[in-house]
Protein backbone atom coordinates (compact mmCIF):
# COMPACT_ATOMS: atom_id res chain seq x y z
CA UNK A 1 0.00 0.00 0.00
CA UNK A 2 2.85 2.38 0.87
CA UNK A 3 4.46 1.71 -2.52
CA UNK A 4 1.20 2.51 -4.31
CA UNK A 5 0.81 5.81 -2.44
CA UNK A 6 4.44 6.69 -3.12
CA UNK A 7 4.02 5.99 -6.84
CA UNK A 8 0.84 8.07 -7.00
CA UNK A 9 2.54 10.99 -5.22
CA UNK A 10 5.54 10.73 -7.53
CA UNK A 11 3.28 10.73 -10.59
CA UNK A 12 1.34 13.74 -9.31
CA UNK A 13 4.56 15.65 -8.63
CA UNK A 14 5.83 14.92 -12.13
CA UNK A 15 2.49 15.93 -13.69
CA UNK A 16 2.50 19.27 -11.87
CA UNK A 17 5.93 20.14 -13.21
CA UNK A 18 4.96 20.34 -16.90
CA UNK A 19 5.92 23.96 -17.58
CA UNK A 20 8.89 24.22 -19.95
CA UNK A 21 12.13 25.52 -18.54
CA UNK A 22 13.44 28.48 -20.48
CA UNK A 23 17.08 29.47 -20.42
CA UNK A 24 17.90 32.69 -18.58
CA UNK A 25 19.02 35.47 -20.94
CA UNK A 26 22.77 35.99 -20.80
CA UNK A 27 22.61 39.65 -21.86
CA UNK A 28 20.26 42.29 -23.25
CA UNK A 29 20.61 41.08 -26.84
CA UNK A 30 19.78 37.53 -25.79
CA UNK A 31 16.65 38.68 -23.92
CA UNK A 32 15.51 40.79 -26.86
CA UNK A 33 16.12 38.06 -29.42
CA UNK A 34 14.37 35.37 -27.34
CA UNK A 35 11.38 37.63 -26.63
CA UNK A 36 10.96 38.71 -30.25
CA UNK A 37 11.39 35.18 -31.62
CA UNK A 38 8.81 33.89 -29.13
CA UNK A 39 6.25 36.53 -30.20
CA UNK A 40 6.86 35.83 -33.88
CA UNK A 41 6.39 32.11 -33.24
CA UNK A 42 3.23 32.69 -31.21
CA UNK A 43 4.83 31.29 -28.05
CA UNK A 44 3.48 33.83 -25.58
CA UNK A 45 4.36 31.72 -22.54
CA UNK A 46 8.01 31.98 -23.55
CA UNK A 47 7.67 35.68 -24.40
CA UNK A 48 6.24 36.31 -20.94
CA UNK A 49 9.25 34.58 -19.37
CA UNK A 50 11.57 37.14 -21.04
CA UNK A 51 9.37 40.11 -20.13
CA UNK A 52 9.26 42.29 -17.04
CA UNK A 53 6.20 40.98 -15.23
CA UNK A 54 4.07 43.96 -14.31
CA UNK A 55 0.45 44.80 -15.06
CA UNK A 56 1.17 47.15 -17.98
CA UNK A 57 3.50 44.71 -19.72
CA UNK A 58 1.09 41.82 -19.14
CA UNK A 59 -1.74 43.89 -20.61
CA UNK A 60 0.34 44.81 -23.67
CA UNK A 61 1.45 41.23 -24.25
CA UNK A 62 -2.15 40.02 -23.93
CA UNK A 63 -3.15 42.54 -26.63
CA UNK A 64 -0.34 41.27 -28.89
CA UNK A 65 -1.48 37.68 -28.30
CA UNK A 66 -5.08 38.61 -29.05
CA UNK A 67 -4.00 40.14 -32.35
CA UNK A 68 -1.83 37.14 -33.17
CA UNK A 69 -4.68 34.73 -32.42
CA UNK A 70 -6.84 36.51 -35.01
CA UNK A 71 -4.28 36.03 -37.81
CA UNK A 72 -4.81 33.45 -40.54
CA UNK A 73 -2.67 30.33 -40.55
CA UNK A 74 -0.68 31.72 -43.49
CA UNK A 75 0.05 34.98 -41.67
CA UNK A 76 1.19 33.06 -38.58
CA UNK A 77 3.47 30.95 -40.78
CA UNK A 78 4.88 34.12 -42.35
CA UNK A 79 5.75 35.46 -38.89
CA UNK A 80 7.24 32.12 -37.81
CA UNK A 81 9.40 32.01 -40.95
CA UNK A 82 10.52 35.63 -40.71
CA UNK A 83 13.95 36.78 -39.67
CA UNK A 84 14.70 39.36 -37.00
CA UNK A 85 16.61 42.26 -38.54
CA UNK A 86 18.42 44.26 -35.85
CA UNK A 87 19.20 47.90 -36.64
CA UNK A 88 20.75 48.96 -33.38
CA UNK A 89 21.43 47.69 -29.89
CA UNK A 90 22.05 50.79 -27.83
CA UNK A 91 23.05 50.43 -24.17
CA UNK A 92 21.85 53.47 -22.22
CA UNK A 93 23.76 52.33 -19.13
CA UNK A 94 24.77 49.04 -17.51
CA UNK A 95 21.17 48.03 -16.84
CA UNK A 96 19.08 49.51 -19.71
CA UNK A 97 19.45 48.76 -23.42
CA UNK A 98 17.33 49.84 -26.38
CA UNK A 99 16.86 47.21 -29.10
CA UNK A 100 15.74 48.50 -32.51
CA UNK A 101 14.57 45.90 -35.04
CA UNK A 102 12.02 44.79 -37.60
CA UNK A 103 11.05 41.37 -38.92
CA UNK A 104 11.44 40.34 -42.54
CA UNK A 105 7.68 39.72 -42.97
CA UNK A 106 6.35 43.05 -41.68
CA UNK A 107 8.98 45.69 -41.97
CA UNK A 108 7.69 47.93 -39.17
CA UNK A 109 10.60 49.20 -37.10
CA UNK A 110 10.13 48.62 -33.39
CA UNK A 111 12.19 49.68 -30.39
CA UNK A 112 11.97 47.71 -27.18
CA UNK A 113 13.64 48.47 -23.90
CA UNK A 114 15.53 45.72 -22.14
CA UNK A 115 16.38 46.08 -18.46
CA UNK A 116 18.48 44.21 -15.98
CA UNK A 117 16.21 43.55 -12.99
CA UNK A 118 17.35 41.42 -10.05
CA UNK A 119 20.32 40.22 -12.13
CA UNK A 120 18.09 39.11 -15.04
CA UNK A 121 17.67 40.74 -18.45
CA UNK A 122 13.98 41.28 -19.33
CA UNK A 123 11.98 43.20 -21.93
CA UNK A 124 9.94 46.19 -20.79
CA UNK A 125 7.24 47.00 -23.36
CA UNK A 126 6.23 50.29 -21.76
CA UNK A 127 8.84 52.03 -23.96
CA UNK A 128 6.53 51.31 -26.90
CA UNK A 129 3.90 53.54 -25.32
CA UNK A 130 6.37 56.45 -25.06
CA UNK A 131 8.07 55.87 -28.43
CA UNK A 132 10.40 58.78 -27.71
CA UNK A 133 13.74 57.09 -28.35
Amino acid sequence: MKKTISLVLLALTAACNTSPAFKKAEDAQDAGREFIRATLDGNYEKAKYYMLGDSTNNYMLDKWKSGYDKLTGQEKDNYKNSDIIVFDVHPLNDSVTFYKYFNSYKKDTTIIQIQKVHDEWVVDLKQLMNNTK
